[in-house]
């Protein structure tokens, strides 16, 4: 298997298909990730055609990868799914809640996980793009999604053209907490934080950004308060949309 602690995120790829073949067989190996109460609440849109890979982008703010990838896999929280089997089965379907678009939600997203452990040890190369709770409502319509399935994570999928450095991370101890949650000092934040602030390309990222520190970056630049506010209305329109908030 793999080493995760070697694991890269790949934006470039090379011109190679990925075979319908070995996607459908990690698709289905995938499926043997844990569920709530064994009903798979998620589906997988499969995406190969250029000119939907084209349509999909504008939702993905045009980033390259996602026209230039082989596949593109969006995966959907869906109870749509089940409600139908529940109505061809004489039961009544009660799923039209936000309790249980978090719960589809939580299913496709570990779906998400395992199939991305699992293109790992195939070699592959893939990228999750976390701009497809921004504007769902552009996935929705481009897919042709029905009430009660809600795109929830996108994956650009090909054969790796690049290396790119290991991105960092925060140590062990900066998570993990034992028997209770303990809040950080300022202290805790100085340990954990100052060797990610220190590293050569975040000192230049906050330069070029004529910013003070990295902090700065994400609160001012990346993830605003105005855009939060801004798109997390959009998804909860959304959400109403599709059928999971009244």
């Amino acid at each position: 298997m793999k080493n995760l602690l070697n694991r890269r995120t790949i934006r470039k790829y090379a011109d190679k298909e990925v075979s319908a073949q070995l996607l459908n067989r990690l698709m289905n190996e995938a499926a043997r990730t844990q569920t709530m109460g064994n009903l798979q609440l998620y589906s997988v849109v499969v995406t190969r055609s250029q000119a939907m890979k084209e349509r999909l982008a504008p939702a993905h703010f045009n980033q390259p990868m996602v026209t230039q990838a082989p596949v593109v896999l969006t995966i959907c929280a869906d109870f749509n799914r089940t409600s139908q089997w529940a109505r061809c089965r004489k039961a009544q379907p009660g799923y039209g809640n936000f309790l249980s678009f978090q719960n589809a939600a939580i299913d496709a997203l570990l779906y998400t996980q395992t199939l991305c452990n699992l293109m790992d040890e195939e070699g592959l190369g893939y990228c999750y793009l976390g701009t497809t709770v921004y504007m769902p409502q552009m996935i929705i319509d481009t897919l042709q999604l029905p009430q009660l399935v809600m795109p929830v994570a996108t994956l650009t999928v090909g054969w790796p053209a690049e290396e790119p450095a290991l991105s960092d991370r925060l140590p062990l101890q900066s998570f993990v907490h034992e028997e209770t949650y303990k809040d950080y000092t300022p202290q805790d934040i100085d340990t954990y934080y100052t060797p990610k602030e220190q590293l050569d390309e975040n000192r230049h990222f906050v330069e070029i950004n004529h910013k003070e520190t990295l902090a700065q970056i994400f609160t001012d630049i990346r993830y605003t308060k105005k855009d939060n506010e801004a798109m997390s209305a959009t998804l909860l329109q959304t959400l109403r949309n599709q059928g999971f908030i009244d």
